[in-house]
């Protein structure tokens, strides 16, 4: 086992559990001299693939569903509140992260730290074209630069490339981690990635 070898995280802009996922992993690679390749995704493109759905789809699931992503939040110390409109399209924000990846990957993944935590934390609507454009300049980035990202047929390329190469890999949801080739879906694999990190395969 490689003991550099970068950690993949792939995510989802409007997934609660990638938003607190997106909170503690960087800290815990740290923690065991590991980095974090970050992979923003579409769920949609995933479910699809898997044929699956959103679990808040399903009646049965719903109520469970958001209680549980607000008791995760709470139970890692992440503040959250589920948006009344929940959820949604993300496609613009990932397409801006990934033209940001392209020059500068830390600031990429700040950019989703920002949009996650102004959802999850005061409903600033994400597919919103004009809140995103607010939300971009606010975060210090060129407001028109980040519309004409997300318009550019590269970065939309570039989004469903990655789409596509998570799918090859495996991925059906998110968050969802590949450490040393071991795949683990889920924000509540944490101990299980901490323990690998730590001692190895078990």
């Amino acid at each position: 086992m490689n003991a550099a070898q970068a950690i993949d995280f792939y995510f989802d802009l409007s997934s609660p559990y990638s938003y607190i996922a997106s909170e503690w992993i960087d800290a815990v690679a740290a923690r065991h001299g590991r980095t974090v390749e970050w992979h923003a995704i579409l769920l949609g493109a995933t479910f699809q693939a898997a044929e699956l759905k959103s679990p808040v789809s399903y009646p049965l699931k719903r109520e469970y569903s958001l209680r549980d992503f607000e008791r995760s939040a709470r139970f890692a110390g992440v503040p959250m509140t589920i948006p009344a409109r929940f959820p949604i399209p993300t496609q613009n924000a990932a397409r801006v992260f990934w033209w940001l990846k392209s020059s500068d990957p830390g600031r990429a993944n700040a950019w989703v730290r920002e949009c996650m935590r102004a959802y999850f934390t005061r409903a600033v609507d994400l597919s919103d074209p004009a809140a995103l454009e607010q939300l971009a300049g606010q975060f210090g980035l060129d407001a028109e630069a980040c519309a004409a990202a997300w318009n550019d047929p590269t970065w939309k390329v570039a989004l469903k490339s990655a789409n596509d190469a998570a799918i090859a890999r495996g991925v059906f949801g998110a968050p969802f981690f590949v450490v040393d080739g071991e795949p683990f879906w889920g924000n509540d694999r944490r101990a299980q990635i901490e323990r690998w990190l730590e001692a190895g395969p078990f």
